[in-house]
């Protein structure tokens, strides 16, 4: 009988370092399809933990007698183990959410203004989020135009995305859970199905398929969007994370020397920087490096003439449409000016009585990243 308790001691602990395994960034696996397997193990995880549970007991009399040492010391390991699997190394326990989100006023605000920031205007209201503070946190849940938001960002991929925090137009919370293919991904409280950070799109569970609300975005230094958004709200740091902030303090700058965050200068390695671009059913990735070099991009997709712009600090950019493909610009003093017309750094036109451009989607992102979640794109 006491095979049973070694047996239930060894399924155990291979159960838990499984369970962690596939949903974090683990040699090889983050690089496996598993994401169907790893939520298997997931959703089960209380009928393999009592199975393997009543083997440890059945077994523990026999086992004990043979080797009091030996027992105690498998119990040990693997309660070390078990704890060690869900509370030290779960998502959500490592990366907290701030209790409460500080916004500050231009006039007030205290962070950096060459910081990059992801920002969202909508019905007149603006604010900001740092990525140092969003690289940390994972999630923000904050309002904007009395419209619930979910800001995310996840450093690994290099993605910033702004949700609806609803489902089926429902008020739904979601937490940290893990990440497949080195994107982040969250878990609905309600049906705990799994949802990608990048594409915001349900991957396992009950929901598989459905899509969150997006909410237009912009990356961009903060001096840059205060200019475009004079009366924008900043989120200020909260003390509580200061040593997690500090630790992310050169991150965006690309600075960084860890394997999965750093920056790869040389062009389309997989930690290179590329600007990717969707506009109906394609996409394209701008090389990082040549868009620094060219400041302007013309070119066309899916049929229509877009520009990729750089602004003068190097770090704020816009996809643009254009009106035709003749239309070419000059940028001087963050303004794109053509022959008719002149636009701000976001394609809106300085004179209210001429149309604005269409802003495009488009994201700073890892080219792995970016390969991974649109596999039909093309390159610049």
């Amino acid at each position: 009988m006491k095979k049973l308790f070694y047996a239930g001691i060894i399924g155990l602990i291979l159960f838990e370092l499984a369970n962690v395994y596939f949903i974090m960034p683990m040699p090889g696996s983050q690089e496996m399809n598993s994401i169907h397997f790893a939520y298997f193990l997931y959703s089960w995880r209380w009928i393999f933990r009592v199975v393997f549970a009543l083997f440890i007991i059945v077994g523990f009399i026999n086992a004990f007698k043979s080797s009091r040492i030996l027992t105690v010391l498998f119990l040990l390991v693997v309660a070390g183990i078990t704890y060690a699997a869900n509370f030290e190394m779960a998502a959500d326990s490592m990366f907290l959410t701030p209790g409460t989100v500080k916004m500050r006023n231009a006039d007030e605000n205290k962070v950096d203004l060459d910081r990059l920031v992801l920002g969202v205007a909508l019905n007149g209201e603006a604010k900001a989020y740092p990525i140092q503070y969003l690289g940390y946190h994972h999630q923000v849940i904050d309002t904007i135009a009395k419209k619930p938001i979910m800001v995310t960002y996840c450093t690994v991929c290099r993605t910033g995305r702004v949700f609806e925090p609803q489902v089926n137009g429902k008020p739904e919370t979601f937490r940290l859970v893990g990440m497949d293919h080195f994107n982040a991904m969250f878990e609905d409280k309600t049906t705990k199905s799994w949802w990608r950070q990048v594409t915001g799109e349900a991957i396992a569970g009950k929901l598989t398929g459905q899509s969150l609300p997006e909410v237009k975005s912009s990356q961009m230094a903060l001096s840059q969007w205060l200019e475009l958004n004079p009366n924008s709200f900043i989120m200020q740091p909260d003390h509580d994370f200061t040593a997690e902030y500090d630790s992310l303090s050169n991150y965006e700058t690309g600075q960084r020397k860890s394997k999965l965050t750093r920056r790869d200068t040389l062009s389309w390695q997989d930690k290179s920087w590329v600007v990717g671009v969707v506009l109906g059913r394609e996409s394209k990735a701008y090389d990082w490096n040549t868009l620094l070099k060219e400041r302007i991009i013309y070119d066309e997709l899916n049929g229509q003439p877009i520009a990729l712009v750089i602004g003068s600090d190097n770090k704020s950019f816009a996809a643009l449409q254009r009106t035709d493909k003749n239309q070419n610009f000059v940028f001087q003093n963050n303004r794109l000016q053509s022959p008719l017309n002149t636009y701000n750094l976001l394609g809106s036109a300085i004179n209210p009585l001429v149309p604005d451009l269409v802003k495009l989607d488009a994201s700073q992102e890892y080219w792995h990243s970016w390969r991974t979640f649109h596999p039909g794109t093309k390159k610049y």
